[in-house]
């Protein structure tokens, strides 16, 4: 440096001493400078004292020599010193050279300029405030200095700031949450530190409401909480669970709609998850959980997007349990924020409030006490954003399109663990059950995954969706005019049942003119198309019929009216050009109505033929029945039809006695042996009146081999009491009567000749795949 110059009103002994590579001579510099700036305070000189201060900034803190530059600082600290109280007044002059020196390479001048600061500031105190900003950037930056001497300076000055700023109710944080929300991005732990613990001290302060910024930050602290260090991510968790808190107390005041999507961002964790996103997903679930029961409706607009955050979480392991509950207890309350106001029009919905019928009500009673209190993780690829049609709590609307949009995504993924496929069918039956007009413009394209989900290995996940699709099948919302709902892709005639078909009217079947029961409500168009569609899917799965088709059929019968289910099967199987799936179909059918205890009703219904509705129903299902001989006689057995048994058992000679067939005879007397038929065993008693059950049996005892059903029918039929030892003397003998007269709705001979068109055509295909194949059906020569 040039001594030369004038330096006025600094001596030269003053310019010398600040430029000496010794400490202790730049110290006595430094209390010259102190002494000359007094006098010049006690004169009120202060173009003076700005001379001096623009001296040792622009001539020493910011000159190229490094010992100049640690005189300046010390000089410029002299100065603050010296002005006390005033110091405030030429604030910006002292401090800008001294945050310039923050930059310097060498570690020592970076500490003497943080000594430096920490002088001013500790004269100025809450004057410094207006300048927070500057120190604060320059704070930041030393926080993550290499240099441990240095970063032990910027501590304490650190702190003092701290105790300033949680002094005073001047603290302009407006003007500071923009530069917060730059640095909270920051990657060094040291910088992260630094913030962290400035939020804390901010969110403690009780003039700063820094509640009303939190969304501006709100991202940067869940990246913070990710931090490698576990004391960072400590620090962070202390002041995530503050904000929580303060959010609990004030929740008119917190901003939930703007907060929503960044929830939903940190909810989701990538395939690759450590133990850190572990954290994060448990926490921001957590807020979410929360955000949900406190926000209420106005998150509803988000929903699609929680959704994809929180469906996966319900199919963690016990690894991650507190995060499965948490995602159980946001789906629960989710679920509930829709009510049966979502189903009106968007106009409708600010005028009226719509009236559920009872039926909705027991519905939405029972579907309440059965939520799912027990609930695979994505990538960030999959990251769903919405932004809500409004913010206005009144008129928030529901996200019906997303919603359902993320349900059929995680219906049709493979990987979806089983819990969440249940969560999925359990949201689509709340759907169903709440906003049921809406939900049916989405029915058309669910139905086919509906079906295909019949396939799960889950039987809890099965019954789930066969409650999703009972619903759709009798839901009012569904009785539109629709012609070709149903599914004809395979070149087949499908069944084409018009909409709208009311009770005891007739309904269309392929050509055929058939009654439902007046005494069963009528299913809507879905229904028909749900019934063909199963029926296909178990032609196309023989699988799926042979290891669930009667745990399928079953449920239905409870969740749906069990005369409609068979009078509907009974139909389709009539017009089924797969004559061997026919037979396999009315026999598993055949099996589910005499033993399952779901048709108990069906059965009575069915056991005495004395209504119209009974005989029409005993007409339909045997007309189908004809497809498998035996099972044709067993509901003759079941409806108390002794005489035609006998006469169809009759024509069992002209068929083909294949050992299936003889097995299906073995599987009727077991059941004949069953409680289902005790009704049957003791009219074996009254020989007189029942004698062609007696013919019928001896007719199936005469088919069978010697065998063990054999054995038993045999044995059952010797205990059929003498007809001369069972009449009483009071009482001559009783002349037969026909029970068929008693039923003149049925024409039995046209039954017969029914039979016998169906296994014609029977006959003639398995003629058929006799000449096409080397390995003939097994046929029992007898």
């Amino acid at each position: 440096m040039n001594t030369e110059k004038d330096f006025s009103p600094l001596t030269p002994n003053i310019v010398r001493a600040l430029n000496d590579k010794l400490y202790e001579k730049r110290k006595v510099a430094a209390l010259e400078i102190e002494k000359l700036v007094r006098e010049f305070v006690a004169q009120n000189n202060s173009a003076q004292i700005r001379h001096v201060i623009q001296i040792l900034a622009t001539e020493f803190a910011l000159s190229q020599h490094p010992h100049s530059r640690k005189g300046g600082l010390i000089g410029l600290a002299a100065c603050s010193i010296a002005l006390g109280k005033d110091s405030g007044l030429y604030l910006k002059e002292l401090i800008d050279p001294v945050l310039t020196c923050f930059n310097d390479s060498d570690s020592r001048l970076r500490y003497y300029a943080c000594e430096a600061l920490y002088n001013i500031v500790k004269v100025a105190r809450g004057a410094v405030l207006p300048h927070f900003n500057v120190l604060f950037d320059g704070l930041s930056k030393l926080a993550a200095d290499p240099d441990p001497n240095v970063k032990s300076g910027s501590e304490l000055l650190d702190r003092l700031l701290k105790d300033i700023v949680t002094e005073s109710n001047t603290f302009d944080l407006v003007a500071f949450v923009p530069l917060l929300r730059e640095r909270i991005y920051s990657n060094n732990q040291y910088a992260r530190q630094f913030i962290i613990s400035w939020i804390h001290v901010l969110e403690s302060v009780p003039d700063i409401n820094l509640l009303d910024y939190l969304p501006e930050f709100l991202d940067g602290l869940f990246q913070i909480l990710g931090d490698s260090s576990k004391e960072i991510r400590r620090m962070c968790e202390v002041v995530l669970g503050e904000f929580l808190k303060e959010i609990k107390k004030n929740p008119s005041s917190v901003k939930f709609a703007e907060m929503a999507n960044i929830l939903v961002i940190h909810c989701q964790v990538s395939d690759e998850s450590k133990s850190t996103n572990d954290l994060i997903q448990l926490t921001s679930m957590t807020w979410m959980r929360e955000f949900i029961q406190l926000a209420g409706r106005v998150v509803l607009p988000y929903s699609s997007g929680i959704l994809t955050a929180v469906l996966p979480c319900l199919s963690y392991d016990d690894r991650k349990k507190s995060t499965k509950e948490a995602a159980s207890a946001c789906n629960h309350s989710l679920m509930k924020l829709v009510t049966y106001e979502d189903d009106d029009d968007d106009e409708e919905s600010q005028t009226k409030t719509s009236s559920p019928s009872d039926e909705t009500l027991k519905k939405e009673g029972d579907l309440n006490d059965s939520l799912n209190e027990s609930q695979e993780s994505v990538g960030l690829s999959n990251i769903s954003f919405f932004t809500p049609a409004s913010s206005d709590r009144s008129a928030v609307n529901l996200d019906l399109d997303g919603i359902v949009q993320v349900l059929d995504r995680h219906l049709h993924d493979s990987s979806t663990g089983m819990m969440t496929r249940i969560a999925v069918l359990k949201w689509l039956y709340h759907l169903y059950i709440k906003t049921p007009r809406k939900m049916f413009k989405h029915t058309d394209s669910l139905f086919p995954m509906l079906l295909k989900t019949l396939s799960d290995e889950s039987d809890e996940v099965i019954l789930k969706d066969l409650e999703v699709l009972a619903e759709i099948a009798s839901s009012p919302a569904g009785q539109t005019d629709t012609s070709g709902l149903c599914d004809s892709s395979d070149g087949k005639t499908a069944l084409h049942v018009p909409g709208g078909v009311q009770d005891g009217q007739p309904m269309v079947v392929g050509s055929k003119m058939t009654d439902l029961s007046p005494s069963t409500p009528s299913m809507n168009s879905y229904f028909y198309k749900f019934m063909i569609n199963l029926l296909k899917r178990f032609s196309l799965e023989r699988k799926l019929l042979e290891v669930r088709g009667a745990f399928i059929i079953r449920q239905l019968c409870l969740l749906l009216h069990a005369e409609n289910i068979f009078h509907s099967m009974a139909d389709i199987l009539l017009k089924e050009e797969d004559l061997k799936f026919a037979s396999t179909m009315v026999q598993t059918l055949n099996t589910i109505l005499l033993t399952s205890a779901e048709l108990f009703q069906l059965r009575n219904q069915l056991k005495d033929l004395h209504t119209q509705e009974s005989c029409a129903l005993f007409c339909c299902l045997y007309r189908s029945w004809c497809h498998n001989p035996v099972a044709t006689v067993s509901l003759c057995f079941l409806t108390q039809n002794y005489r035609h048994a006998y006469d169809l058992i009759q024509k069992f000679g002209d068929l083909e006695v294949t050992v299936d067939f003889l097995m299906e005879v073995d599987k009727l007397v077991q059941l004949i042996e069953s409680p289902i038929f005790t009704y049957l065993r003791l009219q074996l008693l009254d020989v007189e009146h029942n004698p062609y059950l007696i013919k019928a049996l001896y007719g199936l005892l005469m088919l069978l081999p010697q065998s063990h059903a054999f054995q038993l029918l045999s044995h059952r039929l010797s205990c059929v009491p003498n007809p001369e030892l069972m009449r009483t003397v009071d009482h001559p003998k009783a002349p037969v009567k026909d029970k068929r007269l008693a039923q003149p709705h049925i024409d039995y001979s046209e039954l017969l000749q029914h039979f016998d068109r169906v296994q014609s055509k029977h006959l003639e295909v398995r003629h058929q795949r006799a000449g096409r194949s080397e390995h003939p059906d097994r046929k029992l020569m007898l």
